[in-house]
């Protein structure tokens, strides 16, 4: 029975600096405390002497230094980063990058650890933050060929089934929806006479009792037609809304024309009974992107809706340089050259004549 293999060190992603902090201040204090522990026994063991003692803390700094190396080297983890769930691994291959290049590292990170009011620390970091390869890969890294990825498992939050798909309201584009034409139902108007009775008491609408019947009767004569009143003309048919093209550009190359109701996310995933025309699968280096995150589609005025489905770093708006966070489940009708963050990835919308 062969076992499958486990999954490609590269494939995890990347690792958070704030847990990377973490697993470096808990090197750092479990290495100092050991130092702590040598020159406190040197001293009270073996010589009082101050050189003495500062001799057997030195030596205890390298060798702390090349066990961590090695451990580095070998399996990508130290004690701080164990207890934090990252790994360093090789850039390219994402295999253990070896005994020299963990030294290298190791040395990097030493120095800048001096005594220097966090100057060196700081500066790493900055590298880091500033990494255009967005993998936060500091000089250090660049240096070694390594990069920081979070092993920890990933817990797959199952989903509570829709009983029916979710009717969404969208009020901007009912506003701008013209309403449809009224079937008019071409009857005569009503005399005023007749409108005078109707509004009149029943007991005043009787007609009044005929009087006698005179010795002569003339031949009745007829009366005239009722006038009808002209006619009221039919209200004209709204004029249909013209349909507009929409086309999204993703910050990785992916372009299209909307051609209906499009999901985006990491596996986005329709509801029951939810017609769909797209689905935007986008990769995440540092797992902003939720697995449904946002759909878009047009609208029945014409213009393209976004609209946040819960996602758990949000969906940001920007228009002309300005960010606003949409809130989730109501949409927001977007215009041409308006900006849509999910996460750490970009679309940019354009209306094409």
């Amino acid at each position: 029975m062969t076992h499958p293999a486990p999954p490609h060190a590269t494939s995890y992603p990347i690792a958070q600096l704030e847990r990377r902090f973490t697993a470096f201040a808990v090197d750092r204090m479990l290495a100092w405390g050991l130092l702590a522990v040598v020159g406190i026994v040197t001293a009270m063991f073996v010589s009082d002497d101050v050189w003495t003692v500062v001799g057997v803390v030195g030596g205890a700094v390298v060798v702390l230094w090349l066990a961590f190396s090695v451990a580095l080297g070998v399996s990508g983890s130290s004690p701080g980063k164990a207890m934090s769930g990252l790994r360093v691994v090789h850039h390219g291959t994402g295999t253990p990058i070896g005994v020299g290049p963990a030294l290298l590292r190791s040395l990097v990170l030493g120095v800048a650890g001096l005594p220097t009011f966090g100057l060196g620390l700081a500066t790493l970091a900055w590298t880091a933050v500033e990494d255009r390869t967005r993998q936060r890969r500091g000089w250090h890294d660049h240096l070694a060929h390594t990069v920081v990825v979070d092993v920890r498992p990933v817990v797959e939050v199952a989903e509570e089934e829709d009983e029916g798909p979710r009717h969404i309201v969208n009020l901007t584009a009912m506003r701008l929806v013209p309403a449809p034409p009224v079937e008019v139902v071409r009857t005569p108007e009503r005399s005023e006479q007749s409108m005078r009775r109707q509004q009149l008491p029943p007991e005043v609408v009787q007609p009044p009792a005929a009087p006698a019947a005179p010795a002569h009767r003339s031949s009745p004569q007829q009366a005239p037609p009722p006038q009808l009143a002209p006619q009221r003309p039919t209200q004209p048919p709204a004029q249909p809304v013209r349909a507009q093209r929409w086309r999204v550009h993703f910050d990785n190359g992916e372009s299209f024309v909307v051609a209906g109701l499009a999901l985006v996310g990491r596996r986005p995933e329709a509801r029951n009974g939810e017609v769909v025309a797209h689905l935007v699968p986008l990769q995440s280096a540092d797992m902003s992107v939720s697995k449904t995150h946002a759909q878009f589609g047009p609208a029945p005025d014409g213009t393209i809706v976004v609209m946040d489905r819960g996602s758990t770093n949000g969906t940001i708006l920007v228009r002309q340089g300005v960010s606003r966070q949409l809130s989730p489940g109501k949409p927001a009708a977007l215009l041409h050259g308006d900006k849509v963050v999910y996460g750490d990835r970009e679309m940019v919308v354009t209306r094409e004549a």
